[in-house]
């Protein structure tokens, strides 16, 4: 994997207002931590990330030039705008060259299903051990040849050398599934609107009965009858 410079700032401003005066300057709140250090409040160039992010996928190595000197650091977490998607703030976590470390490498599929299959893609990252400078980027998992009712395993999937399975070995990649057919199709979707239809139902007669418990103290007070005590207790 290649390192992607980008050059780091130490950050002095904190809470929400500094946060938002970073990022409207064009970069981004981030912290750096790890190796025992204290954590280092940092800004980022926004674009570049974004861009080493795009290029390289989530776990881009950067190579970070702050305070004179050079940093090795993966993206630990990423937080986004929950609406419009923008990243955040960032957290970075310090590694060494030589240092194995561990993180979730995304499986992809290639190849077509089988006819009359359907794909279940279980697992879509995969938990591995790699040298800090040499983490694959994705896995490629080819489901051509499999048949209905066949599995791809953790285990089974061709790693490069220096890099070890993390997770458990037996965890379902992909499963091939039997494709339901157009009766099964229909007769779910009519099982459905059945439990949709008798869901409604049920509701309209609670809000009935509801409705009618709230009115009767209502017929009582017109005629006459006795009205509860609102008086809060001292």
């Amino acid at each position: 994997m290649a390192e992607v410079r980008i050059a780091a700032e130490p950050r002095t401003e904190f809470g929400k207002g500094g946060a938002r005066r970073t990022r409207r300057a064009g970069r981004l709140p981030a912290v750096l931590y790890g190796h025992g250090t204290d954590p280092r409040h940092i800004s980022l160039p926004s674009r570049e990330f974004e861009h080493a992010l795009r290029t390289d996928g989530a776990n881009v190595l950067l190579s970070l030039q702050i305070d004179g000197g050079d940093e090795l650091a993966l993206p630990k977490s990423i937080q986004r705008d929950p609406v419009r998607g923008a990243i955040e703030h960032v957290d970075l976590i310090l590694v060494r060259r030589g240092e194995k470390i561990t993180v979730d490498v995304p499986v992809i599929l290639t190849g077509d299903a089988v006819p009359g299959g359907l794909v279940d893609h279980q697992l879509t990252v995969l938990s591995v051990a790699a040298e800090a400078t040499h983490i694959p980027s994705s896995f490629e998992v080819s489901i051509d040849g499999l048949d209905v009712g066949d599995s791809i395993h953790a285990k089974d999937v061709k790693l490069p050398d220096g890099t070890e399975l993390a997770g458990d070995p037996e965890a379902v990649v992909v499963h091939v599934l039997a494709a339901p057919t157009a009766e099964q199709f229909e007769a779910e979707l009519a099982g459905a609107e059945a439990e949709l239809g008798s869901g409604a139902a049920g509701g309209a007669e609670a809000a009935a009965a509801a409705a009618g418990d709230t009115e009767a103290p209502d017929e009582d007070a017109a005629e006459g009858g006795p009205a509860e005590d609102q008086t809060p207790e001292s």
